[in-house]
C-alpha cells in the first residue's frame, strides 16, 4: 500500500498524459505476440518485433497484439501512434494502479482490470493489471509480467472450435474479460479450503499462527474485493455501451460475463463475512481458554484461603496454647484440614463449577 502512494505521489509531479512508467520491472525486456485469425487462417507469432505488429495492422481477419512488459515506454508510444490512443490512455496503462473501468473513445474501447492468480504452490495471491483496446478488428492487451490465465482462449483460436474464429474482436475482447473472471473463481475455491483449514484449526488448538493466517487473508480479500466490485461496472458498461464495435450478438454473453462478476463479488463478501467470523471466533477461544485458567486457578486459591486460616492460627508462637500440648493435635490438624478441602471441593464439584 505505501508503494502504491508513493507511485502516486511520483506521479503527481508529471503533466497529464506523460507516459511514464513508475512501477517495477517485472520482465527483463518487453515481448510480444501476434495472433491473426480467421475462419479460415490462423498465424501466431509468439516473439514478434515491433516493427512486425506494428506492420499488422490493417489486415485481414482479426488480429490480437499482446505486449507483455510496461517499463518500456517507446514500445507503448509507437503502439499508441499507430493506432491513435489518446496520451492519456497510454497513462492509464503505464500506471498500475488502476481502478478497473471501461471507457469509450469512439474509434476504440480502453478497459482495464486486474488479472489473479496462485503463486508459490498456491500459497500466495499474485495480481497483476491488464489493459485491453478494443477496435473494429484488432485487440490489443498490455500484461505486467509473464504468465497469464488467457491460454484458454489461446488454445481455442489454434483449434478453431466453437464460435471463437468466427466471430469479430469484440468477442476476442469478452472472451479474454470471461477467462480472467473465471480465474477469479479458481481463487475463491482455493481461498475457501484454507479457510476450512483455519476453522478446523480454531476448533481443535487455536494458537497465534492461525490469528496471522487470518489476517493474512482478509488482507488478500481486500486486495480481490477491490478489484471485483468495479469489474461488475465494467461488465455492465461494456453490456449497455451503444458503440458499433460491440455488436449485439456479443449483449449476451457481455450479460453473462456480468452475471459471472456478481458471482464473484458475493462469494467474496461471503468469504470475507467468514473470514471476520473466524477472527471473532479466535477471540472467544482464546478468552474462555483463559476463563478457565482463571476458574481453576480461583477454586485452587478458594480452597486453600481457609487451610492458610488455620495454619496461621496455629502458627502464632503463643505461650498458651492448650491444643498445642494435646498429644492428637497433629493428626486431628490433618483431619481438619482434609474434611474442609475435601467438603470445599465436593460443595464446588456439586455446583458443577469444577
Amino acid at each position: 500500500m505505501s508503494r502504491l502512494f508513493r507511485r502516486t505521489a511520483e506521479r503527481a509531479a508529471l503533466s497529464p498524459g506523460t507516459v511514464a512508467y513508475l512501477g517495477e520491472k517485472k520482465v527483463e525486456r518487453v515481448r510480444i505476440r501476434t495472433i491473426r485469425y480467421d475462419k479460415e487462417r490462423f498465424d501466431e507469432n509468439d516473439e514478434a518485433t515491433l516493427e512486425g505488429a506494428l506492420a499488422e495492422a490493417g489486415g485481414a481477419g482479426i488480429l490480437w497484439i499482446d505486449v507483455i512488459g510496461l517499463h518500456d515506454t517507446a514500445v507503448l508510444g509507437a503502439i499508441g501512434e499507430r493506432y491513435g490512443i489518446h496520451p492519456l490512455v497510454l497513462e492509464d496503462i503505464v500506471n498500475t494502479g488502476q481502478r478497473p473501468k471501461m471507457e469509450d473513445h469512439g474509434d476504440y474501447i480502453y478497459a482495464v482490470f486486474r488479472m489473479f492468480s496462485l503463486d508459490e504452490g498456491e500459497s500466495r495471491l499474485g495480481s497483476e493489471q491488464v489493459s485491453l483496446l478494443l477496435g473494429p478488428n484488432w485487440v490489443i492487451s498490455f500484461q505486467e509480467r509473464e504468465g497469464d490465465v488467457f491460454g484458454p482462449v489461446r488454445e481455442r483460436l489454434r483449434r478453431g472450435k466453437g464460435r471463437s474464429r468466427s466471430l469479430g474482436a469484440d468477442y476476442l475482447a469478452y472472451a479474454l474479460l470471461d477467462a480472467a473472471v473465471d480465474a477469479y473463481f479458481v481463487v475463491l475455491e482455493v481461498f475457501g479450503e484454507r479457510i476450512e483449514e483455519i476453522e478446523e484449526r480454531l476448533v481443535e488448538n487455536p494458537d497465534p499462527e492461525t490469528l496471522q493466517s487470518i489476517h493474512e487473508l482478509k488482507r488478500e480479500m481486500i486486495l480481490l474485493r477491490r478489484a471485483t466490485f468495479p469489474l461488475r461496472e465494467l461488465a455492465s458498461a461494456m453490456e449497455r455501451t451503444e458503440t458499433k464495435l460491440v455488436r449485439k450478438t456479443t449483449g449476451i454473453f457481455l450479460r453473462d460475463l456480468y452475471d459471472h462478476t456478481v458471482q464473484v463479488a458475493d462469494g467474496v463478501e461471503s468469504l470475507r463475512d467468514i473470514l471476520s467470523g473466524l477472527q471473532d471466533l479466535y477471540l472467544s477461544s482464546m478468552s474462555n481458554r483463559m476463563n478457565e485458567v482463571m476458574k481453576v486457578l480461583t477454586i485452587a486459591a478458594t480452597i486453600f484461603v481457609p487451610l492458610t486460616f488455620v495454619a496461621g492460627i496455629y502458627g502464632m508462637n503463643f505461650e498458651h496454647m492448650p491444643e498445642l500440648g494435646w498429644r492428637w493435635s497433629y493428626p486431628i490438624f490433618w483431619v481438619a484440614v482434609i474434611l474442609l478441602g475435601g467438603g470445599m471441593f465436593a460443595w464446588f464439584r456439586r455446583k458443577r463449577w469444577i
